[in-house]
Protein backbone atom coordinates (compact mmCIF):
# COMPACT_ATOMS: atom_id res chain seq x y z
CA UNK A 1 0.00 0.00 0.00
CA UNK A 2 1.27 3.38 -0.93
CA UNK A 3 1.37 6.08 1.33
CA UNK A 4 -1.86 7.86 2.06
CA UNK A 5 -2.72 11.54 2.15
CA UNK A 6 -4.12 13.30 5.24
CA UNK A 7 -6.38 16.36 3.29
CA UNK A 8 -8.10 19.37 5.70
CA UNK A 9 -11.20 21.17 3.55
CA UNK A 10 -11.98 24.38 3.89
CA UNK A 11 -15.12 25.85 2.75
CA UNK A 12 -14.77 29.58 2.52
CA UNK A 13 -17.81 31.77 2.45
CA UNK A 14 -17.33 35.81 2.72
CA UNK A 15 -13.60 35.19 4.11
CA UNK A 16 -14.63 32.77 6.97
CA UNK A 17 -14.72 29.09 6.92
CA UNK A 18 -18.15 27.18 7.33
CA UNK A 19 -19.23 23.93 7.48
CA UNK A 20 -22.66 22.33 6.99
CA UNK A 21 -24.42 18.58 6.36
CA UNK A 22 -25.68 17.13 2.88
CA UNK A 23 -24.13 20.58 1.75
CA UNK A 24 -26.89 22.67 3.84
CA UNK A 25 -26.83 24.56 7.10
CA UNK A 26 -23.54 26.34 7.03
CA UNK A 27 -22.41 27.31 10.12
CA UNK A 28 -19.05 29.72 10.76
CA UNK A 29 -16.04 27.50 11.49
CA UNK A 30 -13.42 30.36 11.75
CA UNK A 31 -10.98 32.50 9.87
CA UNK A 32 -8.96 30.80 6.81
CA UNK A 33 -5.92 31.47 7.16
CA UNK A 34 -5.53 31.04 11.21
CA UNK A 35 -7.20 27.44 9.96
CA UNK A 36 -4.43 26.81 7.87
CA UNK A 37 -1.72 27.50 9.96
CA UNK A 38 -3.27 25.53 12.70
CA UNK A 39 -3.38 22.46 10.27
CA UNK A 40 -0.05 23.06 8.94
CA UNK A 41 1.59 23.11 12.69
CA UNK A 42 -0.34 20.11 13.66
CA UNK A 43 0.97 18.10 10.87
CA UNK A 44 -2.04 18.05 7.69
CA UNK A 45 -0.43 17.13 4.15
CA UNK A 46 -2.69 19.27 2.13
CA UNK A 47 -5.49 21.97 2.29
CA UNK A 48 -8.08 22.17 -0.11
CA UNK A 49 -10.25 25.64 0.12
CA UNK A 50 -12.84 25.68 -1.77
CA UNK A 51 -15.01 29.27 -2.75
CA UNK A 52 -18.52 27.66 -2.02
CA UNK A 53 -20.64 30.03 -3.17
CA UNK A 54 -18.49 31.80 -6.39
CA UNK A 55 -20.16 29.41 -9.04
CA UNK A 56 -23.52 30.53 -8.14
CA UNK A 57 -23.24 34.49 -7.77
CA UNK A 58 -21.19 34.45 -10.75
CA UNK A 59 -17.62 35.74 -9.39
CA UNK A 60 -14.39 34.74 -9.70
CA UNK A 61 -12.66 32.50 -6.58
CA UNK A 62 -11.15 34.49 -4.09
CA UNK A 63 -7.25 35.38 -5.99
CA UNK A 64 -6.36 37.80 -3.05
CA UNK A 65 -6.90 34.83 -0.44
CA UNK A 66 -5.26 32.34 -2.36
CA UNK A 67 -2.07 34.92 -2.34
CA UNK A 68 -2.12 35.29 1.29
CA UNK A 69 -2.34 31.83 1.49
CA UNK A 70 0.54 30.84 -0.39
CA UNK A 71 2.52 33.62 2.18
CA UNK A 72 1.44 32.21 5.36
CA UNK A 73 1.62 28.03 4.72
CA UNK A 74 4.77 25.96 2.57
CA UNK A 75 2.73 22.86 2.43
CA UNK A 76 0.57 22.21 -1.31
CA UNK A 77 -2.79 23.80 -1.18
CA UNK A 78 -5.63 24.12 -3.80
CA UNK A 79 -8.35 26.43 -4.54
CA UNK A 80 -11.50 25.63 -6.23
CA UNK A 81 -14.63 27.38 -6.93
CA UNK A 82 -15.46 29.48 -9.54
CA UNK A 83 -12.99 29.37 -12.24
CA UNK A 84 -14.72 28.62 -15.64
CA UNK A 85 -10.87 28.84 -18.05
CA UNK A 86 -7.35 28.47 -18.67
CA UNK A 87 -7.29 31.97 -17.51
CA UNK A 88 -8.21 31.58 -14.47
CA UNK A 89 -6.64 28.18 -13.52
CA UNK A 90 -3.42 30.34 -14.32
CA UNK A 91 -3.65 33.44 -12.18
CA UNK A 92 -4.46 30.91 -9.37
CA UNK A 93 -1.60 28.68 -10.05
CA UNK A 94 -0.11 32.64 -10.41
CA UNK A 95 -1.12 33.81 -7.33
CA UNK A 96 0.19 30.89 -5.11
CA UNK A 97 -2.12 27.60 -5.19
CA UNK A 98 0.05 24.23 -6.19
CA UNK A 99 -3.36 22.93 -7.65
CA UNK A 100 -6.52 23.89 -9.26
CA UNK A 101 -9.43 21.88 -9.13
CA UNK A 102 -12.46 22.61 -11.25
CA UNK A 103 -16.18 20.96 -10.91
CA UNK A 104 -19.17 23.04 -12.94
CA UNK A 105 -17.07 24.11 -15.27
CA UNK A 106 -15.57 20.87 -16.15
CA UNK A 107 -19.19 19.88 -16.80
CA UNK A 108 -20.39 22.64 -18.65
CA UNK A 109 -16.85 22.63 -20.46
CA UNK A 110 -14.93 19.51 -20.59
CA UNK A 111 -12.49 20.86 -23.22
CA UNK A 112 -11.28 23.08 -20.29
CA UNK A 113 -9.87 20.03 -18.63
CA UNK A 114 -7.48 19.15 -22.03
CA UNK A 115 -6.54 22.93 -22.11
CA UNK A 116 -5.49 23.28 -18.71
CA UNK A 117 -3.54 19.80 -18.70
CA UNK A 118 -1.95 20.62 -21.56
CA UNK A 119 -1.02 24.17 -20.57
CA UNK A 120 0.15 23.28 -16.54
CA UNK A 121 0.87 19.21 -16.46
CA UNK A 122 -2.50 17.09 -15.14
CA UNK A 123 0.00 17.27 -12.46
CA UNK A 124 -1.70 20.97 -11.07
CA UNK A 125 -5.01 19.86 -12.18
CA UNK A 126 -7.83 18.01 -10.16
CA UNK A 127 -11.79 17.35 -10.98
CA UNK A 128 -13.91 17.64 -8.10
CA UNK A 129 -17.35 15.48 -8.51
CA UNK A 130 -19.67 15.55 -6.50
CA UNK A 131 -22.50 12.76 -6.60
CA UNK A 132 -25.16 11.60 -5.14
CA UNK A 133 -27.00 8.16 -5.23
CA UNK A 134 -30.34 8.31 -6.85
CA UNK A 135 -32.14 4.72 -7.47
CA UNK A 136 -29.39 3.00 -7.56
CA UNK A 137 -27.00 5.29 -9.25
CA UNK A 138 -24.86 7.96 -8.60
CA UNK A 139 -24.96 11.21 -10.33
CA UNK A 140 -23.05 14.12 -10.63
CA UNK A 141 -24.15 16.87 -9.50
CA UNK A 142 -23.53 20.91 -9.79
CA UNK A 143 -23.47 24.54 -8.80
CA UNK A 144 -23.00 23.50 -4.71
CA UNK A 145 -24.42 20.77 -5.38
CA UNK A 146 -27.52 22.48 -6.54
CA UNK A 147 -28.44 21.06 -9.86
CA UNK A 148 -28.67 17.38 -10.70
CA UNK A 149 -26.84 16.91 -14.20
CA UNK A 150 -27.76 13.45 -16.40
CA UNK A 151 -23.89 12.21 -16.43
CA UNK A 152 -23.22 8.92 -14.41
CA UNK A 153 -20.36 9.55 -11.72
CA UNK A 154 -18.47 6.32 -13.00
CA UNK A 155 -18.65 7.74 -16.75
CA UNK A 156 -17.55 11.44 -16.14
CA UNK A 157 -14.71 10.48 -13.41
CA UNK A 158 -13.18 7.87 -16.86
CA UNK A 159 -13.42 11.11 -19.17
CA UNK A 160 -11.57 13.45 -16.58
CA UNK A 161 -9.29 10.81 -16.85
CA UNK A 162 -9.23 10.51 -20.63
CA UNK A 163 -9.08 14.67 -20.89
CA UNK A 164 -5.93 14.72 -18.53
CA UNK A 165 -7.09 15.21 -14.88
CA UNK A 166 -4.34 14.73 -12.63
CA UNK A 167 -6.51 13.46 -9.59
CA UNK A 168 -10.12 13.12 -8.82
CA UNK A 169 -11.39 15.03 -5.57
CA UNK A 170 -14.97 12.96 -5.05
CA UNK A 171 -17.45 13.84 -2.39
CA UNK A 172 -20.24 11.73 -1.79
CA UNK A 173 -23.66 14.25 -1.05
CA UNK A 174 -25.19 11.47 0.87
CA UNK A 175 -22.56 11.40 3.60
CA UNK A 176 -21.32 14.76 3.60
CA UNK A 177 -21.30 16.36 7.07
CA UNK A 178 -22.56 13.70 8.97
CA UNK A 179 -19.33 11.78 10.62
CA UNK A 180 -20.86 8.35 9.94
CA UNK A 181 -18.42 6.95 7.17
CA UNK A 182 -17.44 7.77 3.82
CA UNK A 183 -18.82 6.39 0.75
CA UNK A 184 -17.36 3.09 0.21
CA UNK A 185 -19.05 2.16 -2.53
CA UNK A 186 -18.63 5.45 -4.51
CA UNK A 187 -14.86 5.16 -3.59
CA UNK A 188 -15.03 1.12 -5.11
CA UNK A 189 -16.49 2.00 -8.29
CA UNK A 190 -14.72 5.28 -9.21
CA UNK A 191 -11.29 4.21 -8.20
CA UNK A 192 -11.47 0.69 -10.01
CA UNK A 193 -12.01 2.84 -12.94
CA UNK A 194 -9.52 5.24 -13.29
CA UNK A 195 -5.87 4.99 -12.66
CA UNK A 196 -5.18 8.95 -11.18
CA UNK A 197 -5.47 9.50 -7.21
CA UNK A 198 -8.42 9.35 -5.63
CA UNK A 199 -9.31 11.72 -2.60
CA UNK A 200 -12.45 10.50 -0.89
CA UNK A 201 -14.39 13.22 0.53
CA UNK A 202 -17.51 13.34 2.83
CA UNK A 203 -18.05 11.60 6.00
CA UNK A 204 -15.39 11.65 7.97
CA UNK A 205 -15.89 10.86 11.56
CA UNK A 206 -13.70 8.33 13.21
CA UNK A 207 -10.27 6.68 12.49
CA UNK A 208 -11.41 3.44 11.24
CA UNK A 209 -13.46 6.14 8.61
CA UNK A 210 -9.76 6.62 6.95
CA UNK A 211 -8.97 3.61 7.07
CA UNK A 212 -12.24 1.89 5.52
CA UNK A 213 -11.96 4.86 2.39
CA UNK A 214 -8.05 3.60 2.22
CA UNK A 215 -9.16 -0.10 1.73
CA UNK A 216 -11.64 0.86 -0.64
CA UNK A 217 -9.43 2.26 -2.98
CA UNK A 218 -9.11 6.10 -1.71
CA UNK A 219 -5.45 7.75 -2.05
CA UNK A 220 -6.03 10.12 0.32
CA UNK A 221 -8.68 11.46 2.58
CA UNK A 222 -10.26 14.73 2.94
CA UNK A 223 -12.39 15.76 6.27
CA UNK A 224 -13.40 18.78 7.85
CA UNK A 225 -15.46 18.84 10.21
CA UNK A 226 -13.43 16.38 12.69
CA UNK A 227 -10.78 18.94 12.39
CA UNK A 228 -12.76 22.33 12.69
CA UNK A 229 -14.25 21.37 15.62
CA UNK A 230 -11.04 19.48 18.11
CA UNK A 231 -12.28 16.26 17.63
CA UNK A 232 -8.78 15.11 16.09
CA UNK A 233 -5.65 16.79 15.08
CA UNK A 234 -3.84 15.93 12.31
CA UNK A 235 -0.72 14.05 14.16
CA UNK A 236 -3.14 12.38 16.59
CA UNK A 237 -5.10 10.98 13.65
CA UNK A 238 -2.52 9.83 11.52
CA UNK A 239 -0.51 8.02 14.96
CA UNK A 240 -3.87 5.87 15.55
CA UNK A 241 -3.67 5.66 11.20
CA UNK A 242 -0.06 4.05 11.52
CA UNK A 243 -1.26 1.77 14.31
CA UNK A 244 -3.77 0.19 12.53
CA UNK A 245 -0.97 -0.44 9.47
CA UNK A 246 -2.07 2.53 7.03
CA UNK A 247 1.38 4.42 5.53
CA UNK A 248 0.71 7.99 5.72
CA UNK A 249 2.71 10.21 4.31
CA UNK A 250 4.89 13.00 6.43
CA UNK A 251 4.65 10.66 9.31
Amino acid sequence: MLSKRIIAALDIKDNRVVKGVNFKNLKDAGDPIEKAREYEKNGIDEIVFLDITATNEKRATLKELAKEIGENIFIPFTVGGGIKSTKDIVEIIKSGADKVFLNSAAVNNPNVIKEASDLLGSANLVIAIDAKKIDGDYFVFIDGGKIKTDLKAVDWAKKCEDLGAGEILLTSMNTDGVQTGYDLELIRIISSVVNIPVIASGGAGEVQHFVDAFEAGADAALAASIFHYGKFTPKGLKKELIKKGIEIRNS
